[in-house]
Protein backbone atom coordinates (compact mmCIF):
# COMPACT_ATOMS: atom_id res chain seq x y z
CA UNK A 1 0.00 0.00 0.00
CA UNK A 2 1.39 3.40 -1.01
CA UNK A 3 1.32 5.99 1.73
CA UNK A 4 -0.06 9.40 0.77
CA UNK A 5 2.62 12.10 0.66
CA UNK A 6 2.62 14.69 3.42
CA UNK A 7 0.80 17.68 1.95
CA UNK A 8 1.38 19.99 4.92
CA UNK A 9 3.22 23.28 4.96
CA UNK A 10 3.86 25.98 7.54
CA UNK A 11 3.28 29.70 7.45
CA UNK A 12 4.04 32.32 10.06
CA UNK A 13 1.18 34.13 11.72
CA UNK A 14 1.82 37.86 11.50
CA UNK A 15 0.93 40.91 13.54
CA UNK A 16 1.02 44.27 11.77
CA UNK A 17 1.16 47.13 14.27
CA UNK A 18 1.07 50.90 13.85
CA UNK A 19 4.20 52.64 15.15
CA UNK A 20 4.05 56.42 15.60
CA UNK A 21 6.97 58.66 16.62
CA UNK A 22 6.20 60.49 19.91
CA UNK A 23 4.37 63.76 19.31
CA UNK A 24 3.94 63.12 15.57
CA UNK A 25 0.81 64.21 13.73
CA UNK A 26 -0.97 61.24 12.16
CA UNK A 27 -2.99 61.63 8.96
CA UNK A 28 -4.13 58.05 8.30
CA UNK A 29 -6.51 57.77 11.26
CA UNK A 30 -4.32 55.24 13.06
CA UNK A 31 -3.44 55.30 16.72
CA UNK A 32 -0.15 53.99 18.14
CA UNK A 33 -0.51 50.29 18.84
CA UNK A 34 -3.40 49.70 16.43
CA UNK A 35 -2.88 46.32 14.80
CA UNK A 36 -4.27 43.44 12.83
CA UNK A 37 -3.32 39.78 12.83
CA UNK A 38 -2.91 37.54 9.80
CA UNK A 39 -3.45 33.77 10.20
CA UNK A 40 -3.01 32.07 6.86
CA UNK A 41 -5.14 34.08 4.46
CA UNK A 42 -7.43 35.45 7.18
CA UNK A 43 -6.97 39.02 8.45
CA UNK A 44 -8.34 39.79 11.93
CA UNK A 45 -8.91 43.27 13.38
CA UNK A 46 -9.78 43.83 17.04
CA UNK A 47 -13.37 45.03 17.66
CA UNK A 48 -13.95 48.72 16.98
CA UNK A 49 -10.61 49.14 15.24
CA UNK A 50 -10.00 49.81 11.56
CA UNK A 51 -7.09 50.35 9.21
CA UNK A 52 -6.71 52.81 6.38
CA UNK A 53 -7.08 51.15 2.98
CA UNK A 54 -4.02 53.11 1.85
CA UNK A 55 -1.90 51.78 4.73
CA UNK A 56 -3.21 48.29 4.03
CA UNK A 57 -2.32 48.67 0.35
CA UNK A 58 1.26 49.60 1.30
CA UNK A 59 1.83 46.51 3.44
CA UNK A 60 -0.34 43.92 1.65
CA UNK A 61 2.16 42.93 -1.10
CA UNK A 62 4.74 41.96 1.55
CA UNK A 63 2.56 39.82 3.79
CA UNK A 64 2.59 36.57 1.79
CA UNK A 65 6.38 36.69 1.62
CA UNK A 66 6.69 37.52 5.34
CA UNK A 67 4.57 34.46 6.15
CA UNK A 68 7.09 32.11 4.56
CA UNK A 69 10.43 30.97 5.99
CA UNK A 70 13.33 33.03 4.65
CA UNK A 71 17.10 32.96 4.93
CA UNK A 72 18.62 34.86 7.90
CA UNK A 73 20.43 37.38 5.65
CA UNK A 74 17.41 38.03 3.42
CA UNK A 75 16.02 41.55 3.81
CA UNK A 76 12.57 40.00 4.05
CA UNK A 77 13.76 38.45 7.34
CA UNK A 78 15.41 41.53 8.82
CA UNK A 79 13.37 44.51 7.62
CA UNK A 80 10.17 44.77 9.63
CA UNK A 81 8.73 48.26 9.06
CA UNK A 82 6.82 49.70 6.12
CA UNK A 83 6.28 53.44 5.75
CA UNK A 84 2.82 54.93 5.52
CA UNK A 85 2.20 55.73 1.84
CA UNK A 86 1.31 59.36 2.69
CA UNK A 87 4.64 61.24 2.47
CA UNK A 88 3.39 63.66 5.16
CA UNK A 89 2.48 60.93 7.66
CA UNK A 90 5.36 59.62 9.81
CA UNK A 91 3.70 56.35 10.85
CA UNK A 92 5.14 52.93 10.13
CA UNK A 93 3.58 49.50 10.02
CA UNK A 94 5.69 46.94 11.90
CA UNK A 95 5.34 43.34 10.72
CA UNK A 96 6.14 40.73 13.37
CA UNK A 97 6.14 36.97 12.97
CA UNK A 98 4.21 35.67 15.98
CA UNK A 99 3.85 31.88 15.56
CA UNK A 100 3.88 29.10 12.99
CA UNK A 101 0.70 27.47 11.75
CA UNK A 102 0.46 24.22 9.76
CA UNK A 103 -1.81 23.99 6.73
CA UNK A 104 -2.83 21.18 4.39
CA UNK A 105 -2.38 21.69 0.66
CA UNK A 106 -5.63 19.82 -0.02
CA UNK A 107 -7.54 22.16 2.31
CA UNK A 108 -6.22 25.33 0.67
CA UNK A 109 -6.51 24.63 -3.06
CA UNK A 110 -8.35 22.49 -5.61
CA UNK A 111 -5.07 21.76 -7.44
CA UNK A 112 -3.72 18.36 -6.48
CA UNK A 113 -0.02 18.02 -5.66
CA UNK A 114 0.36 15.50 -8.48
CA UNK A 115 -1.00 18.13 -10.95
CA UNK A 116 1.60 20.75 -10.14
Amino acid sequence: MTEAPDDSFELFDLRVEVVVPPGARVFCGAKPGDYFDLHGEMLFLPPEQGISIYSLAAVLPLLAAKQRPTQPADWMTTDTEVACPDPNCPTRLRITRTAKRRFSHAATTAVRLSDS
